[in-house]
């Protein structure tokens, strides 16, 4: 039985790596495999880039891209061993529920990786049904300066100072966003009073 899969973290876990490397296992065997990211990322000429350096090509996903009938037209076409999809915080309730069906009714897995929060704390919409309706739920660990689990995303300004307002999403990396426990994240932004 195929299965709809969310492999969840903060910044700097490893989510595309380990992303790029469950492509690399299916394709090392013989099969064929579908990346997918979000458009609204444009960080990079490949779609899919690794903090380490690995990257790969992919469509690009907005919210109007209708999952189900680009990935069953290309399954019909060469019949697809995975799917993949990065940045899966983008994407929306509609494409999660389009996901699911591929899984039960194409019998097609589909790894979901992508942040489970922003920097507010709050759930992205795409992660939060996700969370609600995925058969499996894996949790990748990133590290905050303290040593402890990091599960938070602090937005920092260009000045360095941490930003706990402004839109959901604002695309960056390491320059933009750190990654670090509640304690710090709570500390950085002033809410323990």
């Amino acid at each position: 039985m195929a299965k709809l899969y969310f492999y969840y973290a903060s910044m700097n876990a490893g989510k595309s790596t380990t992303l790029l490397q469950a492509d690399f296992n299916y394709r090392e065997r013989g099969m064929a495999t579908m990346l997918w990211t979000a458009a609204i990322d444009t960080r990079s000429d490949a779609a899919i880039a690794s903090r380490i350096g690995l990257e790969a090509d992919a469509r690009r996903f907005t919210p109007g891209t209708n999952l189900w009938t680009e990935i069953s037209a290309q399954h019909a076409e060469t019949p697809l061993a995975c799917v993949l999809i990065d940045e899966a915080q983008f994407l929306t309730a509609t494409q999660v529920w389009q996901c699911a069906r591929l899984a039960d009714e194409a019998g097609m897995p589909v790894l979901c990786y992508g942040l489970r929060t922003d920097f507010r704390g709050d759930l992205f919409p795409g992660s939060a049904v996700l969370l609600g309706v995925a058969d499996s739920l894996q949790e990748l660990k990133a590290v905050c300066h303290c040593g402890r689990k990091a599960t938070m995303n602090l937005r920092m300004s260009d000045t360095g100072e941490a930003v706990g307002e402004g839109a959901q999403t604002e695309i960056g990396g390491n320059e933009r966003y750190v990654a670090l426990c509640r304690r710090h994240f709570a500390k950085q932004l002033a809410m323990y009073r």
